[in-house]
């Protein structure tokens, strides 16, 4: 064990720890209440909800695994920088709107906003439902990060010793997020983004001096792992796998329960616009991360002798703590491996807030006691946070690593199915709610079935329209199909006269 890396780590996480608990005094609310639990009380400003949303939106995950499929599979990796360039345009017009509507009528998520505009419970539940399928592995997956720099630190790999610094970090964060809710992670994603940026900056700037520069280091990575391979014999390859992938990633992404959660707890919305033109300084950031595969790659990371041990157990997504441990003195390992670490538990707790307001709101409240009080649908909010994390953390204690990450991978493309229902739903009460379950349904179950074709290891479909192949992201194609039957199913209700047109909201709630 690394006692002075392992010191530092423990020393930051201590004080992180003790940060998400005086959260609860933090702009104190009636944490009673469900929107002062689970979004803070809608008051958080400008600066707050930029380290809120990147720290949701950048989670530990982000930083193990652009780098490991940089690492692995070259270019094809960087896809993460165009979809994160790509999302804000398409959210700058969009979410400012829905938080006015949800502000208006007390919305807490996006399911509460279907229930309201299409008057229509099942389609509520659907979206809600799907949310919470596509969230859980997510939250599996931040312990990825954890799991990864408590092994790098030398604490044992296997048994009860092994998992338990995963189980007193997830103990940890289920007290502060119980106590504190959403003001837990909102202050301590600002800690973590100062950590990450330093992490990021040093290994930009270190390890390159010591390899001998870029060129060196551009220069020894081979040329198929630089360049996406070209178009030739009718089959569009990796090169409409990467455009689809980023462009689908990119509606996706504000659509996921815990994006919604930390756009609904702003201030208002020019706190949403503002944030939209700072926040690509991420997707800056985002490059130099993903950039971080080819300084591992180039340094024979994988083959130095006292990293090939991890290597063995974690495969590429050793690449970035490799580097640390590698180029960097001990105290700042324990730095670099405690933002790693942190950058779990903040999106980890939001996503978990975001579930819970899902399962209380359209589940609990909706179908089991829908005359609650205020002070139940909180404590019901609670109790099913808890569940949710102690489900992921069964999750990855007990079953490979691999489901966790197909499931995750399953889960973009399902949750990109709910867009339809939100999205056109924000400007337009064209669609009936049985057109868009029917549309959702089919989108759902296709991109299930494309998905299994590949038994769940990648996210695209090869398309054979006449002589060429277009492998394209599962959930683009679903997405087409989800429209495709949407409108068609709409315009025959529409003929026979069977729409529903009731509507809880009023076209000026969504202009403030």
């Amino acid at each position: 064990m690394d006692v002075v890396a392992t010191t530092v780590f423990v020393a930051i996480f201590a004080f992180i720890t003790l940060l998400g608990f005086v959260s609860a005094h933090w702009r104190k609310g009636d944490m009673s209440q469900l929107h002062e639990w689970g979004l803070g009380g809608r008051r958080f400003g400008t600066w707050v909800t930029w380290f809120l949303i990147g720290g949701d939106l950048y989670t530990a995950y982000t930083f193990v695994a652009v780098p490991a499929l940089v690492f692995g599979a070259g270019a094809l990796g960087f896809f993460a920088v165009p979809y994160t360039v790509l999302v804000y345009p398409l959210v700058f017009a969009i979410l400012p709107r829905l938080w006015m509507v949800a502000r208006q009528h007390n919305y807490v998520s996006a399911s509460d906003f279907v229930a309201g505009r299409y008057n229509n419970r099942a389609l509520a539940l659907a979206i809600a439902l799907t949310g919470i399928v596509a969230t859980m592995p997510y939250i599996a997956l931040q312990l990825v990060g954890i799991q990864v720099v408590v092994g790098g630190l030398g604490f044992p790999t296997g048994g009860l010793a092994g998992d338990l610094p995963l189980i007193i970090a997830f103990v940890i964060l289920a007290a502060f997020t119980y106590t504190s809710g959403l003001r837990a992670p909102a202050s301590i994603a600002i800690v973590k983004d100062l950590l990450v940026y330093v992490t990021v900056i040093a290994l930009i700037v270190v390890v390159p001096i010591k390899m001998g520069g870029f060129g060196s280091i551009f220069a020894a990575i081979p040329p198929e792992k630089l360049l996406l391979p070209p178009v030739k014999d009718g089959n569009t390859g990796q090169i409409s796998i990467y455009t689809s992938l980023a462009f689908g990633s990119a509606l996706a992404l504000m659509l996921y329960p815990h994006a919604t959660t930390a756009v609904l707890s702003a201030k208002g919305p020019n706190t949403l616009r503002r944030n939209w033109v700072f926040l690509p300084a991420y997707s800056l950031m985002l490059g130099l991360i993903a950039m971080l595969g080819y300084f591992a790659y180039a340094a024979h990371i994988d083959q130095l002798p006292e990293l090939a041990p991890y290597f063995a157990r974690y495969k590429a997504q050793f690449a970035m703590p490799g580097l640390l441990l590698h180029f960097f003195p001990s105290w700042f390992v324990g730095l670099g491996f405690a933002a790693v670490a942190i950058g779990a538990l903040v999106p980890a707790a939001i996503m978990s807030i975001a579930a819970a307001n899902l399962f209380t709101r359209n589940i609990y409240k909706a179908y089991v006691n829908p005359d609650c009080s205020t002070e139940q649908e909180t404590n019901v909010a609670k109790l099913f946070s808890l569940i949710v994390k102690f489900g992921a953390l069964m999750f990855i204690l007990f079953l490979p690593l691999t489901y966790a990450i197909q499931l995750q991978l399953l889960g973009g493309i399902l949750i990109l199915q709910t867009l339809p229902a939100i999205v056109c739903g924000i400007y337009t009460r064209w669609f009936d709610a049985k057109a868009l379950l029917l549309g959702l349904s089919i989108g759902l179950t296709w991109g299930i079935w494309a998905a299994s074709l590949t038994g769940f290891q990648t996210s695209g479909y090869p398309l054979h329209v006449g002589g060429l192949t277009i492998p394209a992201y599962i959930g683009l194609y679903a997405l087409i199909l989800n429209f495709a039957v949407s409108i068609v199913a709409n315009l025959a209700i529409r003929v026979l006269g069977m729409a529903n047109r009731e509507d809880a909201t009023a076209a000026g709630d969504y202009v403030g």
